[in-house]
């Protein structure tokens, strides 16, 4: 029997990640597949996903799951498991964590995938530095999501800062100037600058002659050096932003547009350091060390998922020769602590089944 073992489910735009991980990081199963479309598909894929992770783990026939969290798009209530608004899902409202905990026959934490994911990429990284002392806190950070859109999420010793309607982070609808509209409304956001949207906008795919903007502004195509200019200050806008008005000691970067890789990274640390050299204030932050870039196929918002809350003490049979069992806790509930690597080392890491993350 293998005790301590979480489930972390990840209900993405595009594909469902479902991971099996212990508290030591291993990384006992690892199953994703397209996501469903509308309330009862979108449940259905991750249950499913769900029970083949358990059925086909390595980890044994007896398998003690401790906690259990999913994460999706939208407007997500920890507290009521309520989703809301996940346009690319075609859901609307769906209770998430209560028809997760029907099926799979115990309580399941809920929380938006950013936000899961800013918990994921902390924990990589207070792992990897070690505990904290007595008395005091691990330093505040940062996820910054880069996909179609531009969000982000702050944690603070573990707990993920939400403020008005869970809306702390989302930085990506701070009006910064120009007069490129933004899909909230507004003129001008900093996700038109800063996000997968805003380079399509820049560099069309008519006017391509490569797939990575990087080699094709290396290779002379000027929009792509443009648009790839405007990226990397963007995203440095937005690095510095959250510095400034959350706290954030450490900036972790994911998401699609993270598949860019280093280039992507000297490219953002470039214009910190330009930032630096017009401004004491901002120089003094040092920013080009604060920030890492997290690779695209890092299960961090399902890892982060993972530790979100603890199912109830008992044994629960959601598949023949598996049991969910654990500590007090209900849907909504903050989790505890778990054991992984550093994103610097995750982003350059590609996990295999059974492998320790750390």
């Amino acid at each position: 029997m293998t005790a301590g073992l979480r489930l972390g489910i990840d209900i993405g735009g595009t594909k469902t990640a479902v991971a099996l991980v212990s508290d030591d990081g291993t990384v006992h199963a690892l199953h994703s597949a397209p996501s469903g479309r509308g309330p009862v598909d979108v449940v259905d894929v991750a249950v499913r996903l769900a029970r083949e992770v358990l059925e086909g783990s390595a980890a044994g026939p007896a398998v003690d799951v401790v906690s259990v969290g999913a994460c999706m798009p939208g407007l997500v209530d920890p507290v009521t498991g309520l989703a809301r608004h996940a346009v690319n899902l075609e859901v609307e409202s769906l209770d998430l964590g209560g028809e997760l905990s029907r099926r799979l026959g115990v309580p399941v934490s809920v929380e938006n995938d950013v936000k899961a994911a800013a918990l994921g990429a902390w924990r990589l990284r207070t792992s990897a530095e070690g505990p904290v002392p007595r008395g005091d806190s691990s330093p505040a950070l940062a996820y910054l999501n880069l996909g179609t859109g531009l969000a982000s999420a702050v944690v603070r010793d573990g707990v993920v800062v939400r403020g008005i309607d869970g809306a702390a982070g989302e930085i990506g609808h701070l009006p910064v100037g120009g007069d490129a509209p933004c899909s909230c409304g507004q003129v001008g956001c900093l996700e038109t600058v800063a996000s997968g949207s805003a380079l399509a906008r820049l560099w069309p795919e008519p006017r391509r002659r490569a797939r990575d903007p990087f080699a094709a502004a290396a290779a002379g195509d000027l929009l792509a050096a443009a648009a790839v200019d405007v990226l990397c200050t963007g995203v440095g806008l937005a690095v510095q932003v959250l510095a400034l008005a959350s706290g954030a000691e450490r900036v972790v970067v994911g998401g699609g547009l993270a598949g860019l890789g280093e280039p992507l990274l000297r490219g953002v640390r470039a214009d910190l350091e330009r930032r630096g050299r017009s401004s004491r204030i901002v120089e003094t932050l040092g920013l080009p060390e604060r920030v890492e870039l997290l690779a695209a196929d890092v299960p961090v918002a399902a890892l982060g998922a993972a530790w979100l809350g603890s199912v109830r003490p008992g044994t629960v049979r959601p598949a023949a020769g598996h049991r969910v069992a654990g500590t007090a806790g209900t849907a909504g509930t903050a989790g505890a602590a778990g054991t992984t690597q550093s994103t610097a080392d995750a982003a350059r890491t590609v996990v295999p089944t059974g492998e320790r993350v750390g």
